[in-house]
């Protein structure tokens, strides 16, 4: 039986995203460039408010402090980490067989996408994907790591660290409650309906990911 993938999302839903992939990007120069027109689309489609925090902050400090800052939140802090597989699949060898399944689904939107040394789980790919590459695929993705984002949520929320009211947003759009814990995270992830288990990769339309996986242990530490 075919699946459906669930229809492509309203514009208001693809500025959210594509901002959101700017936000949580490394903040480099054209990032930075970027954040005036960023902000004008938000304030246009009403979405200003979760990101006032972070662009605030992205603008409260020089160009280097502000990437050394990056680095050490998100490429250095397990608690933040912005690669969805890495919440569900630590560094195991299914991970390596969920990214090639990832990849394989950028190449079967018929779109070229340059994952600029990037691992395709990357979360501002992903989030660039659902705004401007193929948007219901992207929100397929999205749903099917709903757990990665929520997880995320939390520790940025738990380190008071500005991005976390973006990703809630995020986790928002995508419908559903968002859970509170990292228990209730994993209560969902068990709490599926069987049927869904052995379903292709990426065509979810729930708010959580299908059963069976277990999260990572990746919130401790740095």
């Amino acid at each position: 039986m075919a699946i459906k993938l669930p229809a492509p999302p309203p514009n208001r839903d693809r500025v959210l995203y594509a901002a959101a992939a700017v936000a949580l990007s490394y903040p480099d120069d054209e990032v930075l460039a970027r954040l005036p027109l960023v902000e004008e689309a938000l304030a246009e489609v009403g979405l200003l408010a979760p990101f006032e925090a972070v662009l605030t902050h992205l603008r409260s400090m020089p160009v280097m402090e502000a990437q050394a800052w990056h680095v050490q939140e998100f490429d250095l802090s397990r608690r933040h980490a912005l690669h969805l597989t890495y919440w569900t699949d630590g560094d195991t060898r299914r991970r390596g067989e969920v990214l090639a399944a990832i990849k394989q689904t950028y190449r079967d939107s018929g779109l070229l996408v340059d994952l600029d040394g990037e691992l395709p789980d990357y979360l501002p790919m992903v989030l660039e994907f659902a705004a401007n590459g193929a948007p219901a695929l992207g929100v397929a993705l999205l749903n099917t790591y709903r757990a990665s984002l929520e997880l995320l949520r939390l520790g940025l929320v738990k380190d008071k660290l500005p991005h976390a009211d973006v990703v809630a947003a995020v986790c928002e759009s995508l419908g559903g409650p968002s859970p509170q814990t990292r228990a209730e995270v994993q209560e969902l992830l068990g709490g599926r309906p069987s049927e869904l288990v052995g379903l292709e990769p990426f065509i979810n339309t729930t708010p959580f990911p299908v059963p069976g996986q277990q999260l990572a242990d990746v919130t401790q530490g740095g």
